[in-house]
Order: C-alpha cells, then sequence, then structure tokens
C-alpha cells in the first residue's frame, strides 16, 4: 500500500507541476507527498523528479517512470471498477480546454452532461483561443477544430465542421440572392477582414480559392458578425457550430451551399493514445457520440435560399 501511495505521490506531482497541487488532489499536506517522494526515490536509489521553489521537472528516468506508473495506476483502477458492484465507474479530475465561443456553445453542456452521468469526477474547464500546450499546462483532452499538424500529440476525430454562407431573410429580400462566388461583389459581405477573405470553391465541385469580400463592417469577433447577420446588415460567412440553430429556426439562411468548401474535422488532442485514464476515454466517447452526429450540428433540413426568395 505505501509503493501505491508513493507512486500516486509521484505521478499527482509530475502531472500537476506542484507537490502543493498534489497534496490538495489527495487531501493532504505538500509534506506528507514530499515525504513520499522522498522514500519513492530512495528506495528505488535514483532522482525522479528536480525540486525547486518555483517549478517540478522530471529527470530523464523519471519521464521513463512516469509513463509506466502512469500505465499501472490506469490498470488499477480499471481492475477495481471492473468488479465493483455497478461496473465501470469513472473518477479523478478531468482538466479539458476548449476555443472560447465553441466551448461555450457545445463543450461546456458537454462537460455539464458528463459530469451528472459521473459524479465522482471534478472537471476544470479552460475556453481560449491561444493553442494551449497540453503537456506542460497538464490539459487531459484539447477540443479543436482544423486539420492536425504533425504533433507527437494523439488525437481522435469527433466529427466535422461545415462553413456556409449566411444572410436574414429581411436581407435576402431586399438584396438578390447570389448564385455564384462571383456575385457576392454585389453585395455587402460581414467579414473579419478584407484580407482574410471566404474560402469557397470556384466551380460546383471544383479546387477551393480564397475569395475576397468586401463591405461596410469588419470586426474581429465573429459573435459580432454572427449578430451582425441576424440583423439583416449582409451576408456573413460562419460556422455551423454557430448557426445551425438559426438555419433550423428560419432566423437566417444559406446560400452558395454548392460552393462551400469541404468539412474540416473536430478533434480531441491527448497527450497519448495508449493508457488513457477511464474518465478521458470516457468523456471523449460522448463528445464523438454527439458532435459526429450531423443532425446535432442543423446538417439534415438547414434552410436554404429559394428562388422565390429574391
Amino acid at each position: 500500500m505505501d509503493h501505491i501511495k508513493q507512486i500516486e505521490a509521484f505521478v499527482n506531482s509530475a502531472t500537476r507541476g506542484s507537490l502543493s497541487a498534489a497534496a490538495q488532489l489527495e487531501g493532504i499536506t505538500p509534506a506528507v507527498i514530499g515525504r513520499r517522494l522522498d522514500a519513492l526515490e530512495a528506495r528505488l536509489g535514483v532522482k525522479l523528479l528536480l525540486r525547486s521553489t518555483r517549478k517540478l521537472s522530471l529527470t530523464f528516468e523519471g519521464q521513463a517512470f512516469l509513463e509506466d506508473c502512469q500505465r499501472i495506476l490506469n490498470d488499477l483502477a480499471n481492475a477495481e471498477a471492473a468488479v465493483s458492484l455497478g461496473g465501470i465507474r469513472a473518477s479523478g479530475h478531468l482538466k479539458v480546454s476548449a476555443p472560447a465561443g465553441f466551448g461555450r456553445r457545445h463543450v461546456a453542456p458537454q462537460v455539464a452532461a458528463f459530469m451528472l452521468a459521473n459524479p465522482d469526477i471534478t472537471v476544470r474547464l479552460d475556453l481560449t483561443d491561444r493553442l494551449v500546450d497540453l503537456l506542460n499546462e497538464g490539459v487531459d483532452c484539447a477540443v479543436r477544430i482544423g486539420e492536425m499538424a504533425d504533433s507527437s500529440l494523439a488525437s481522435n476525430k469527433l466529427g466535422e465542421m461545415h462553413r456556409v454562407v449566411v444572410a436574414s431573410p429581411a436581407y435576402l429580400a431586399a438584396h438578390h440572392v447570389p448564385r455564384t462566388p462571383a456575385e457576392l461583389a454585389t453585395h455587402n459581405c460581414l467579414s473579419l477582414g478584407q484580407q482574410r477573405g471566404w474560402a469557397l470553391r470556384q466551380t460546383p465541385g471544383g479546387e477551393v480559392a480564397n475569395i475576397k469580400v468586401s463591405g461596410t463592417f469588419e470586426c474581429n469577433d465573429g459573435a459580432v458578425l454572427h449578430a451582425w447577420a441576424l440583423a439583416g446588415k449582409g451576408l456573413a460567412w460562419r460556422s455551423m457550430w454557430e448557426v445551425g440553430d438559426d438555419l433550423r429556426h428560419g432566423l437566417l439562411v444559406s446560400v452558395l451551399d454548392d460552393y462551400a468548401a469541404p468539412a474540416v474535422g473536430i478533434y480531441a488532442v491527448f497527450p497519448q493514445r495508449r493508457h488513457l485514464p477511464l474518465r478521458v476515454r470516457l468523456f471523449i466517447d460522448q463528445l464523438k457520440i454527439t458532435f459526429g452526429n450531423p443532425r446535432y450540428w442543423g446538417l439534415c433540413g438547414e434552410t436554404r435560399a429559394s428562388p422565390e426568395a429574391e
């Protein structure tokens, strides 16, 4: 039992970044964590952690030992859960990161549902548009949109996301419906900036090009562009995660659908593929069930401009 406690102290300190964070997780004092680490290093005859007043860092031996310890603790937790009353029961702390707007609207509700179904799990959800360093920031799972660059991180595709050109019915009633991307030049296009452009196919099924657009209003906040489109101010190029409900309720109408660029992926990114803790695997599975369903995004039966709208 002492050996398991020492290993838990080591894993929690290494992954949380400090003795105090590990102590808080286990409900004990940092001094107890320190004694357990000292005993572990003395028993193994090797230095695992370099400790300073500011941070902890793993030695070469500590990094290799950490992976084995995480696997051992994960296997032990799964073995206990498999034979416990009620079957598998996940527990522990889960740290999740997601883009701010997408996370607020779609990841946060999934976290709430996940915690309801798994009451022994605590969650920290960080919403930020910067690229999070999962390893150094102790993030268990990050949700990202867009194709994954080559990386040492593992990833699991959760679903696909389309972007569409939308406008309010009032705007389309007052202006002609664009039939080709070239006709965008005659419309007021609400954009992030003229240099950003909109990614659309040049012909139906053709190559994707960056279409330059112009209009009376630019904003670096997509939520503002969304609001202006709802207010009938012009056309906007937005993601389905943002406008899907508006399309279903007829508040917005999509145009140029035959020219839409291919969908981009929604991914769960995590530090390692093997030996994922049960809580992380269950959370990723829940996201995949939800985000992998096209109906969730309103891709079945969304509202599109008709010839009568002209």
